[in-house]
């Protein structure tokens, strides 16, 4: 079995092993950090840590996201860094049982090589994402690393 927090962005539905998962906050105002990659808002403080706040939507559609009542924070652990992606929706965790977990088409995993597969349940898809690959294959991520460096010898 696979455990992973299943999440909602734009009608789709994505999921994160539960081992790489932190928590799940409720939406926070970042504060701006000037020369930050536009999918970075920010960062936040959540549990003595500084943590960038991602756009995911940005991420993955190229849009902004549309912030509602339900949206979250997924913070996660990519590396040593502690980051958050801003979510539609994130209430749930399931197993996925290994045979209904699929590969992701290798010409597919060339452009997105974070996805690491796709569950299909007999009710839905889902597509489950490898954060720190995700993080990492980010444009500017380095950037942000260093950024986040710096405050933990500042602090």
């Amino acid at each position: 079995m696979n455990k992973v927090v299943v999440f909602q962005l734009s009608n789709e539905q994505y999921a994160i092993p539960v081992e790489h998962v932190v928590s799940i906050e409720k939406m926070s105002f970042p504060t701006i950090i000037p020369g930050m990659p536009s999918y970075m808002l920010g960062v936040v403080r959540i549990r003595g840590e500084l943590v960038p706040v991602l756009d995911t939507s940005q991420i993955l559609y190229r849009r902004p996201y549309t912030e509602t009542e339900k949206t979250r924070l997924l913070v996660v652990q990519a590396d040593d860094v502690y980051v958050s992606f801003i979510v539609d929706d994130a209430k749930e965790i399931i197993d996925i049982p290994p045979d209904m977990m699929k590969q992701v088409h290798m010409l597919a995993y060339q452009r997105t090589p974070y996805f690491i597969g796709i569950a299909n349940l007999p009710d839905r898809l889902i597509t489950v994402i490898d954060p720190t690959i995700l993080f990492n294959h980010l444009e500017g991520v380095n950037i942000i690393k260093e950024h986040i460096k710096n405050e933990r010898q500042n602090t």
